[in-house]
């Protein structure tokens, strides 16, 4: 299984990068807000939500795991595949979708292509308490106040922190600390699980 692709993008075709990894080239679909923030000639790491089928194998790739935890949640709803988990990304930031699922708005749901009333009402149901959307009085918390693709935050995961845990612990610790004094003052607060 293909979890974390790190290389350069060296090629934009249709709505993929095509992203190269010691000498091999792999294609990995990506929501249009990655794609732009992906340009040709820049690294990246993409965490990669891999799905083999008995005619394709398709890579999901996502710039941060926050990114590819919510895919893989909305891949959890009956009649929501990849390609439509993918479009409802598209339409927003995904701190955005969360957003809209927490507070029922279908509207922004149904924006994206082939998700009609009957399907957005169904990811209303069934994610709503599901999705991590968090607000609180410190800049008003919705993921983005911190990139979850911070080293910050990955080391923070990597100590056992869940991502929603370790992006609260960084909320309100300045990012022009290195990543070292962030992950300590984070781990003095101690909030974390």
């Amino acid at each position: 299984m293909i979890a974390l692709l790190e290389g350069t993008i060296v090629e934009h075709i249709d709505d993929q990068v095509i992203i190269t990894c010691g000498g091999v080239g792999y294609g990995a679909l990506v929501t249009s807000e990655d794609y732009g923030r992906l340009p040709v000639g820049k690294s990246a790491r993409l965490y990669i939500y891999e799905h083999i089928r008995e005619q394709s194998h398709d890579l999901f790739g996502f710039i941060d795991i926050s990114s590819k935890e919510l895919f893989e949640i909305l891949l959890s709803v009956n009649g929501v595949g990849p390609k439509m988990a993918l479009a409802i990304m598209s339409v927003a930031p995904s701190t955005e979708v969360r957003k809209a699922i927490a507070e029922g708005n279908m509207a922004l749901l149904k924006a994206a292509n082939g998700v009609g009333k009957r399907v957005a009402e169904r990811i209303i149901v069934d994610l709503k308490e599901k999705v991590g959307y968090v607000s609180s009085d410190e800049g008003a918390y919705n993921g983005l106040n911190t990139l979850v693709s911070d080293e910050a935050v990955d080391a923070l995961i990597s100590l056992g922190y869940t991502t929603l845990d370790a992006q609260r612990a960084l909320v309100g610790i300045d990012t022009s600390l290195t990543t070292e004094e962030r992950i300590k003052l984070a781990l003095q607060q101690g909030s974390h699980r």
